[in-house]
């Protein structure tokens, strides 16, 4: 036997969402900017997105983060994510556990209580503050991209569920966000499946009848995810929501695809596309924090710092700021003989349609 592949990873957790930062697979990465990094990934290192995230090394709300080498000036290194779904530009959760892993591992390694950091990402620059104990990561903040409203209350026509009213949003990555009383359900835990599976529905409608594109990248584009929310705010109270990450293809005559996994942090790009809807409606001001809880009850805590354009549509500026903590260390390896080298699903706990193949790239090739 010989092993083919070896990956090294600090795992963290984000207000309960899992991220495994892989630090040692820059090697398999090409591209002169961080675009043409993720359009990278997603055209030749799907193998090793699935051997990460899925059995017998992953789990279904299992996400990651190649850690990589920066391109801009004056960043500490870039980001691309690794989700079910397949490879995102930008997380929030996923952006505090990569500055959280950093710091604590000395990767960052800079003294004081509070540090500065700059992550590449293919959607610009995101700056973090991370305030520091004893060399603990306490919180993170992260400055988002600019997040714009490209329709508010967009008529699906949804499968099962008639026609639901979403705000369309960018955060750093698309959403189309949705009551959740719309759906006739509510925020409970127990009620996991329904709100997977309602969410599901409402992304196919959105890939189907939604088509967006990025104004300043064009390679980010379609809606990759869907929040359902508890609504508008209420003086004194936190915002609840879930997020929605199918983790393989929805397809209309196939029922048993209509599912995924429910975000266990409050999601960060989220948030942002959140508040970026509600400044839109007037139901949220510059610089006024936004508390938004997870389906598990964990919170990001929401501002808009100023207000700004992006390819010509008024936008905002968004910060969130939330906790991670180190799990653990691992080197994960890979060796020829292994059958499963991207990975496996079963239905019993995943959405079908995930393949096994043989083979998975050891190094980049131009």
């Amino acid at each position: 036997m010989t092993e083919i592949l070896s990956l090294d990873s600090v795992e963290v957790h984000a207000e309960g969402e899992p991220g495994r930062i892989l630090t040692s697979a820059a090697h398999l990465v090409r591209g002169d900017t961080m675009a043409e990094r993720l359009q990278y990934c997603r055209q030749h290192l799907d193998g090793l997105r699935r051997l990460v995230l899925q059995e017998p090394r992953g789990y279904p709300a299992m996400c990651a983060v190649l850690l990589l080498p920066p391109v801009q000036p004056g960043s500490d290194f870039g980001i691309v994510v690794l989700e079910q779904g397949g490879f995102t530009p930008m997380s929030g959760s996923n952006t505090i556990c990569a500055v959280t892993a950093a710091i604590e591992t000395g990767i960052v390694d800079r003294p004081g209580p509070v540090v500065e950091v700059a992550v590449d990402t293919a959607v610009g620059t995101v700056h973090a503050t991370a305030r520091v104990e004893d060399g603990k990561v306490r919180s993170v903040t992260v400055a988002n991209v600019p997040s714009f409203v490209v329709g508010l209350d967009v008529p699906l026509e949804v499968p099962e569920l008639g026609t639901v009213p979403v705000d369309v949003v960018f955060g750093g990555q698309f959403f189309a966000q949705a009551r959740v009383a719309d759906l006739g359900l509510d925020l409970d835990p127990a009620r996991g499946k329904e709100l997977a599976r309602a969410g599901a529905l409402i992304k196919l409608a959105a890939t189907e009848q939604i088509d967006v594109v990025h104004p300043d990248n064009p390679g980010i584009r379609g809606v990759n995810l869907i929040m359902l929310h508890s609504g508008d705010p209420v003086p004194g109270e936190p915002s609840r929501n879930t997020v929605v990450l199918t983790n393989g293809p929805v397809r209309a005559d196939d029922p048993e695809s209509w599912t995924g996994v429910l975000d266990r942090s409050p999601c960060g790009t989220g948030t942002s596309a959140r508040m970026a809807a509600l400044h839109a409606r007037g139901q949220l001001e510059i610089d006024q924090p936004f508390r938004h809880r997870s389906i598990i009850g964990t919170e990001f805590v929401g501002r808009l710092v100023g207000t700004t354009t992006s390819g010509g549509r008024p936008a905002v500026l968004p910060t969130i700021t939330g906790r991670g903590w180190v799990t653990g260390h691992s080197r994960w390896v890979l060796d020829d003989s292994d059958p499963f080298q991207r990975g496996y699903s079963v239905g019993d706990i995943w959405a079908p349609g995930a393949a096994t193949s043989p083979l998975v790239p050891t190094a980049a090739k131009d």
